[in-house]
């Protein structure tokens, strides 16, 4: 018995000495791991793997630098969570990683950083939930109107709409002299564009290419006579990366039309803001119901918030984020001031002039699957682009922004950057199942009477070469492009939330 009192009694002092031991393990190991965590998230441990020195200024330029109150806010307190919990530390192990494996194997030379700085990277490293930890309050004392309103709208929807507090503040953390999320109260205030100013629209002498010149304004544009024909609209169910609201395949006939031979550019598209702008909301139906022949008659767009061009310049520029009733207002507009008629595009007259006669997925030779980086061979091995890069701007040629249209060459019929660069609308409903609708051969076709979004046409300048196919289709998401616009109504001019969509004109043929 004896025996037996003395093991247990060993055997409780080896387990005391066993929970001493863990215990000290333990609390160093709590000490070390936090002093190791503090440590890590210190500003320079963060800059001396991100080599970015226009990030580090723009970081002290900052209003998160330099705070009214003189607190500074560092690089994890935006960039990774609120400090505390399994999340904190599974997000902070998880970018470690990927920041140790990018600095070991990347040239930080060859990164496009002001891509990076744009929202859409934006959002993937910047945590809502550490925003609000610091701005608890978002209704204080000396608060706009417009930022109440503002505030209120994230509020009720930011759950619905998965809204970030940098969709409006994208410049608080690193500061941008050309960002601004107010009212732009400047563009289409000035003077015409130096250069002639037209007193009369070009006059159509026969079915060939003209260059129109719109009176009262220096814009002029190259317009392309498209002869009609017929061709096979949509794509063989063998086509690479085909979707099924691109079939069945029809027998499709045009008639002739002129179609521009770019999008709709800045300086056109200003023209028409700085003659028709206003505050008004009238329903695109009933715009030139008293007096179609007055340009008065044109409700203009209202003033756009901050950057309507990203910073990338007007002039030459394509136009974008108008919405496809902001698209409309601007075809009626050069109707009334060149007496033709100009609209947006049938989704068939588009395929048709994409195509440029060619019944391939591209007008240019070359396969989806040979362009594409969603293939793991191309990702790895890169591909042969010299080819596609000739025709199209997309995201391995765009710089992540829009070009000028001369950065590429022609289609078959003269047209340029129909497959990329910018999405185009068309003046067609969208329905996935518009082709079923109308099989067989079909003479104009004009789209479904009725629906709830237009069709898009084209790539853009993000877009992966699978996306540019001719025949790929696509449709305008209102909500979703429109999510971050605090107004009540929302804006029937200008998308808050999609740079990447513009449109080129049509004119019908006399």
């Amino acid at each position: 018995m004896a025996y037996k009192r003395e093991k247990k009694k060993n055997n409780r002092r080896k387990i005391s000495l066993l929970f001493a031991v863990g215990l000290i393990i333990g609390v160093a190991l709590m000490f070390f791991g936090n002093r190791y965590l503090d440590y890590t998230s210190t500003d320079e441990y963060c800059m001396s793997c991100h080599i970015h020195p226009d990030a580090d200024k723009s970081w002290l330029q900052s209003s998160h630098h330099n705070t009214k109150s003189g607190v500074v806010i560092h690089c994890v307190d935006c960039h990774l969570p609120p400090k505390g919990g399994c999340n904190y530390l599974w997000e902070k192990g998880k970018t470690g990683l990927k920041d140790m494996w990018s600095y070991y194997t990347k040239d930080s030379a060859s990164f496009d950083w002001q891509q990076k700085s744009r929202l859409e990277h934006a959002v993937k490293i910047v945590y809502n939930e550490s925003c609000e930890k610091c701005h608890e309050n978002l209704f204080t004392t000396g608060l706009t109107s417009e930022g109440a309103v503002a505030h209120l709208y994230y509020v009720e929807n930011k759950e619905k709409l998965d809204l970030q507090c940098i969709s409006c503040h994208l410049d608080v953390g690193h500061y941008n002299p050309d960002y601004s999320h107010k009212a732009n109260d400047i563009f289409g205030t000035g003077d015409d564009e130096p250069g002639e100013i037209y007193d009369s629209a070009t006059k159509l002498t026969g079915f060939e290419n003209f260059t129109e010149k719109v009176p009262g304004t220096s814009v002029t544009f190259k317009m392309i006579a498209i002869s009609g024909g017929t061709f096979q609209m949509g794509s063989p169910e063998n086509e690479p990366y085909r979707k099924t609201d691109e079939g069945p395949v029809r027998d499709v006939t045009v008639s002739p039309f002129y179609m521009s031979e770019v999008e709709v550019e800045w300086s056109d598209y200003e023209a028409f803001f700085r003659e028709t702008r206003s505050e008004g909301r009238l329903d695109p139906n009933m715009i030139m119901e008293k007096n179609r022949n007055a340009v008065d008659a044109v409700s203009g767009p209202t003033p756009f918030y901050g950057q309507v061009d990203q910073g990338w310049g007007f002039g030459k520029s394509p136009a974008i984020t108008m919405s496809h009733y902001a698209a409309q207002i601007y075809c009626q507009w050069l109707s009334i001031k060149t007496g033709k008629k100009y609209r947006l595009p049938t989704e068939a007259e588009w395929e048709y002039a994409a195509r440029g006669g060619a019944s391939t997925p591209y007008f240019f030779e070359g396969s989806p699957k040979k362009f594409t980086r969603d293939r793991w061979w191309n990702s790895i091995f890169g591909v042969d682009t010299a080819v596609i890069n000739t025709y199209a701007i997309y995201a391995e040629n765009s710089g992540g922004r829009t070009q000028y249209a001369d950065k590429v060459a022609p289609n078959p019929f003269g047209l340029k950057n129909m497959l990329g660069n910018v999405m185009e609308y068309c003046s067609d409903w969208y329905s996935e199942t518009a082709y079923s609708e109308t099989p067989g051969k079909v003479a104009d076709p004009k789209g479904p009477e009725t629906g709830t979004e237009h069709v898009v046409r084209g790539g853009s300048f993000t877009s992966d070469a699978k996306d540019l196919r001719a025949a790929r289709r696509d449709y305008s998401r209102t909500e979703e492009w429109l999510k971050t616009d605090p107004q009540s109504p929302k804006s029937i001019w200008w998308l808050s939330d999609c740079i990447k969509i513009g449109f080129r004109v049509v004119c019908e043929s006399e």
